[in-house]
């Protein structure tokens, strides 16, 4: 029996239509003649939703009781027993009611699957498990129902339903989604457009991943090696020479002309454990690739372009950037070289040979290490000088044997030699044994000179052979040390990631994990001539100093003190210290930024004061100037009610004016440093009434939709509800009548956010900037109410409690003030 086909519908979030959707899809299928059933469909009181039900099967639910509760579950049961060709489910990360057979629903619809019948289902992209704690930091709403993200990938088909957040935000407005009654809360809470929009990327970028994994296996099932010009990845090879960062800045420039290219490095380390690169200059050029959005990659290999070109197939490259052969022409004539090769291997994929200042110029090899230390090929030596005429001596006085025992005997002399000394002093013995062996056993005897020819061949014979066994030990002996220090190197490095990335410090911590692994005194990172960190005694100033000095850069350099290094060991400096430049400018940009943000916070300030004193101090003290002139004037006789009339306006205008210079002072004590902002943990049910009352009788009119548990939060009551009282004011001013604002309030993570919703007029999102500006009234209706510094002062005292405060268009008409503040530490 085949197996049952799934089919599911992604929503990028609640509402978006994929259970209509679904339906849609039913109805075209039962149009075809399918034998189609609906098992489960949650319409949520959506009238669209139960419309698409008609003239579809809908199967009876299965009541369960439940600790005294009845619920109503899909009869799974009923759907095997009617077996159709379709069965529509919906939520397929629902939790089943305890005592049921499965746990989740999802495990009802793979027994569907496996009895043969396809199945149409929803899920939300909140549900996948791989994003769950995601959602949950985004939204602030912790979802309990999660389905494993493999089983929604192995569903033939995912369909993402999607919809932009501000007409998703008008369904809702319009009622489509929630009742009336939930509509409000839902806006200002998980219905935010902040939040939809990073759901609809989460669940774009999880789509497209699954869109990936099945390109890639479509491409594996029908064996296609091929480059498929999907979008465009450009993969640079690194050989750790100098010319990387010339090329990788070319590979970049590349990739930026295409949106959505991807940039990978890769350098090609060979498969005999042997370091062939140069450490720094590979830590380098990773820091370049990242720092240009690109990935670095190192792969392992003893054909440089078969591994290169396998690494470019594999991550379905386009375009590979490679370096012009540094070797020179007569090197070139004899071998390919691996740009020529790779071009020749490519195929499909095109490949840029860029040129650079070392092109052609030759190879600067390293000089070699010796293969064995020096008491070795001493010994070599001495071995050579007395035990090459010590065994002619034996060969002589002893009995006589042929010349091709002699030769044996000499040859197995030489690899002795080779072995306990190395190249040099196996060479010496191999013309030695040469030049012995033809005086004193290769007739005519006592002469250099060769009667036969035999004797000629195997002389000649035991010469190649010698150096031939003198060569492959040596080179063996090399290798073998230059593995045990590419090891060694290894393992250093290892050692100084693992203990940088748990440093608090990782300037700190580098050097001294370098003074550690290299037993020095003191380490310190210059900046031009600057100390810019040490570590160690004693101290270290100045490279006339320093054991040992490794340039970075033409400002950044380390010093050594302590010993002297061996050269096999600047590598590893080299590297330290390429990783410590990249962490001073780490350190310093954090530094900067830091520094950075009080002056700009402090010039918010300055320019509110300046703009304060030119405007809001003349408008009160203009209108209670005009009052008591009006009073003291002979020219007018007022009555009693039109003096208490002008009494009233002098007492206002000078409250205002009060008001004023308070929060005035209050400002350049905050510029000064010295605003005493006394920020505690308190609850925002305790300081909005208080706010309300400072409104007098128009503060009633405000309507409060707190949670019955809120958060406290850490901030200065009194100057919140002063922020507070400029809030509810301008919501006031602007709301109509028959629509009072609201104050509502709901937490996000580690932030507690107040909404002061009217539905006023609003203002075009263009000027949203317009209102933070010192005295701005746009389409203020009174244009003579109001303290005066709006919204400026109100957002500069809530940046100085560490909160924000930004406007949001309400739902309908209108504008909404958020203002966001940290939880407290108690809540």
């Amino acid at each position: 029996m085949a197996r049952g086909e799934l089919r599911i519908y992604l929503g990028a979030a609640p509402g978006v239509g994929k259970t209509y959707a679904m339906l849609e899809e039913a109805h075209r299928r039962a149009e075809r003649g399918t034998d189609v059933v609906v098992a489960l469909v949650e319409t949520h009181g959506r009238k669209h939703t139960a419309a698409m039900l008609a003239d579809l099967e809908i199967l009876p639910r299965r009541s369960m009781v439940y600790r005294g509760v009845t619920m109503q579950e899909m009869d799974l049961d009923a759907i095997l027993a009617r077996k159709p060709e379709l069965a529509v489910v919906d939520e397929y990360a629902h939790t089943n009611v305890p005592d049921s057979r499965h746990t989740k629903r999802w495990e009802d619809v793979q027994e569907l699957l496996d009895a043969g019948i396809s199945v149409l289902t929803t899920v939300n992209v909140q549900h996948l498990e791989s994003l769950n704690d995601v959602v949950t930091q985004i939204t602030g709403i912790e979802q309990r129902e999660t389905v494993p993200d493999a089983v929604v990938r192995a569903a033939e088909q995912v369909e993402l339903v999607d919809m932009t957040p501000e007409a998703l935000r008008r369904r809702m407005a319009h009622g489509n989604i929630y009742q009336p009654e939930k509509i409000d809360a839902a806006l200002g809470n998980y219905f935010r457009t902040g939040n939809l929009t990073a759901l609809r990327e989460l669940a774009l970028l999880w789509l497209a991943d699954k869109v990936e994994d099945q390109l890639e296996k479509y491409r594996a099932d029908h064996g296609i090696n091929q480059t498929w010009e999907t979008r465009e990845r450009i993969v640079v090879a690194l050989t750790g020479g100098p010319e990387g960062s010339t090329l990788i800045r070319r590979a970049a420039r590349i990739a930026a002309r295409d949106k959505g290219s991807d940039l990978l490095a890769v350098h090609v380390t060979r498969n005999d454990g042997l370091a062939g690169a140069d450490p720094a200059e590979l830590a380098r050029q990773r820091v370049l690739v990242e720092s240009l959005g690109g990935t670095y990659h190192q792969v392992v290999g003893a054909d440089v372009p078969r591994a290169l070109l396998d690494f470019a197939q594999a991550v379905n490259a386009t375009q590979i950037v490679l370096g012009a052969s540094s070797r020179g022409k007569l090197a070139q004539l004899f071998a390919a070289g691996v740009g020529v090769t790779t071009t020749a291997l490519s195929g499909p994929i095109d490949v840029h040979l860029v040129t650079h200042e070392r092109a052609g110029q030759g190879r600067r090899r390293a000089r070699l290490p010796a293969a064995l230390s020096r008491s070795r090929r001493i010994a070599g030596f001495i071995t050579v000088l007395a035990g090459l005429p010590l065994l002619t001596a034996l060969l002589k006085l002893g009995p006589s044997l042929t010349l091709t025992n002699d030769i044996l005997l000499f040859l197995a002399g030489v690899v002795g030699v080779a072995l306990i000394g190395g190249l040099g002093p196996a060479l010496l013995a191999a013309v030695a044994g040469s030049l012995l062996l033809n005086y004193y056993f290769t007739p005519p005897i006592g002469r250099f000179t060769i009667a036969e020819t035999d004797n000629l061949l195997a002389l000649a014979i035991f010469v190649v052979v010698a150096l031939a066994v003198s060569w492959v030990v040596d080179t063996a002996a090399r290798k073998t040390r230059q593995a045990a220090q590419a090891s060694a190197d290894a393992q250093t490095l290892a050692t100084v990631a693992g203990g940088v990335l748990r440093g608090e410090r990782p300037l700190i911590a580098l050097l001294d994990r370098l003074r550690e692994t290299f037993a020095l005194d003191s380490v310190t990172l210059l900046d031009g001539d600057t100390v810019a960190a040490q570590v160690g005694h004693p101290e270290c100033t100045r490279q006339s100093e320093a054991d040992m000095a490794v340039k970075v850069d033409d400002q950044v350099s380390v010093l050594l003190k302590g010993r002297t290094l061996e050269a096999s060991d600047r590598r590893i400096v080299e590297a330290f210290a390429a990783q410590a430049a990249l962490a001073l400018r780490q350190e310093r940009l954090a530094a900067e930024a830091a520094a950075a943000k009080p002056l700009a916070e402090a010039d918010k300030m300055r320019t509110a004061l300046l703009a304060a004193v030119s405007h809001d101090l003349r408008t009160p003290l203009s209108s209670a100037k005009a009052a008591v002139a009006g009073l003291l004037s002979d020219e007018v006789d007022f009555d009693p009610d039109d003096q208490r009339e002008l009494l009233e306006t002098a007492d206002e205008s000078l409250d205002r004016l009060d008001k004023l210079v308070a929060n005035l002072l209050d400002m350049s004590r905050l510029q000064a440093g010295a605003l005493g902002v006394t920020a505690i943990d308190v609850g925002a049910e305790e300081v909005i009434p208080r706010a309300l009352d400072d409104l007098g009788a128009d503060g009633r009119g405000v309507r409060l939709v707190l949670p019955d548990e809120l958060p406290a939060v850490h901030t200065d009551p009194g100057l919140l509800e002063r922020v507070l009282v400029n809030l509810a004011g301008n919501a006031l001013r602007y709301s109509p009548p028959d629509r009072p604002p609201v104050i509502t309030a709901s937490r996000h993570g580690d932030t507690l956010e107040l909404r002061v919703i009217d539905h006023g007029p609003g203002i075009p999102r263009d000027r949203w900037d317009d209102v933070f500006l010192p005295f701005q009234r746009l389409g203020d209706r009174d244009n003579h109410t109001g303290v005066g510094l709006g919204l400026a002062l109100s957002r500069g005292l809530t940046e100085a409690m560490g909160g924000t405060l930004t406007p949001e268009e309400t739902p309908g008409g209108g504008l909404t003030m958020i203002l966001a503040l940290p939880v407290g530490a108690t809540a």
